[in-house]
């Protein structure tokens, strides 16, 4: 029975084994389209999503800097993740107080104010009014020590620095902002004690007006109704640090959040000697030099500008070195002058 159903089979349908070149072939074509595959689904993600290989890379990152921190057994969510990204550990601060010269009575009230209520919650831990601000705001021209002032804090406290730019909460998805708004304050509450610091936060939290785009008022919304729960908690050690050059930009709301203000002037001339004396500190300069008269011939310089007059100089640094380098800077800020004049005439 077996033999004359076989017989009756053709051949041509019988299914004979491949031979060597025909199985190579198959899989050449299976990894031709495979590897086709593969990369029109990696264009598409990215057409999709134009930053996905940045929010992947920001992961990595995170997850290097919670291991370096110590910090492993607390679970994150993919938004904290990114902003982790941007945590700074206080023990790897290089900045303390002695790196900031001139400012002894700002240093002196936020020790005060802010560091000593937060080393010692035990003895105002009876009081609401004594417990450390939930919001600090610095202020002031640009270059002379905010930023600094705000590693140190927390450097000092032993806080961990979220170094925060508005850059990072903007997303094109819809809601996606808000997420990450909120992603800030939850991932800033379980790595607390925590500071997180919005350097020109008249960029991101500047007065609300019926201009402003839908996303953006409801991410700003969301974001000081977050802040506002920083207060209902007494043991809550997270504190928001904000920087900025224009104070009248910011919105009235968001002022009342930051009961404590500082005021980060431009150096006077006895600030303005501390300051030069501490950049020279390590260097080796004539001992005839005089910062008094060179502080004298400063006028309007910031911090900042006195630092960089000195970074091209060869040892040893001499009277008339620091002379030519006043003499330039000089003509560096006319010419700045100059050209943001042009620009608002022209406006």
């Amino acid at each position: 029975m077996i033999r004359k159903i076989s017989e009756k089979i053709p051949v041509d349908g019988i299914i004979r084994p491949l031979n060597r070149n025909e199985v190579l072939g198959l899989i050449f074509r299976l990894t031709a389209f495979g590897a086709v595959t593969y990369f029109t689904i990696e264009w598409m993600a990215d057409a999709i999503d134009p930053t996905r290989k940045q929010k992947a890379e920001a992961q990595k990152q995170a997850e290097k800097l919670m291991r370096e921190i110590g910090v492993q057994k607390i679970q994150l969510s993919e938004y904290e993740m990114s902003i982790a990204a941007h945590l700074v550990d206080p023990l790897t601060m290089q900045i303390t107080w002695h790196d900031i010269a001139g400012l002894d009575e700002v240093i002196t009230e936020l020790k005060d104010t802010v560091i000593l209520p937060i080393q010692n919650r035990d003895l105002f831990k009876g009081s609401r009014l004594l417990q450390p601000p939930k919001g600090v705001l610095l202020y002031g021209p640009p270059g002379c020590g905010k930023t600094l002032i705000a590693k140190a804090t927390a450097k000092e406290a032993g806080f961990r620095f979220i170094n925060l730019q508005p850059s990072t909460l903007t997303d094109k998805w819809y809601g996606e902002s808000q997420k990450l708004a909120a992603a800030v304050f939850s991932l800033a509450i379980k790595l607390q004690p925590s500071i997180i610091f919005i350097d020109e936060i008249d960029s991101f939290l500047r007065s609300r007006s019926s201009s402003d785009h839908e996303a953006t008022a409801v991410m700003k919304a969301q974001f000081m109704s977050l802040w506002d729960g920083l207060d209902t908690d007494v043991n809550c050690q997270v504190i928001i640090m904000g920087a900025t050059n224009r104070p009248q930009d910011l919105d009235s709301a968001m002022l009342r959040r930051m009961p404590t203000k500082f005021y980060i002037n431009q150096p006077n001339v006895m600030q303005k000697i501390d300051i030069l004396k501490l950049i020279l500190k390590n260097e080796n300069v004539e001992s005839t030099l005089d910062f008094g008269e060179i502080a004298k011939q400063t006028d309007g310089f910031s911090g900042s500008d006195l630092k960089e007059m000195y970074e091209d100089f060869i040892c040893p640094i001499r009277q008339e070195d620091l002379q030519r380098a006043l003499e330039k800077m000089k003509k560096s800020k006319s010419a700045g002058f100059q050209e943001t004049l042009m620009h608002v005439t022209l406006d």
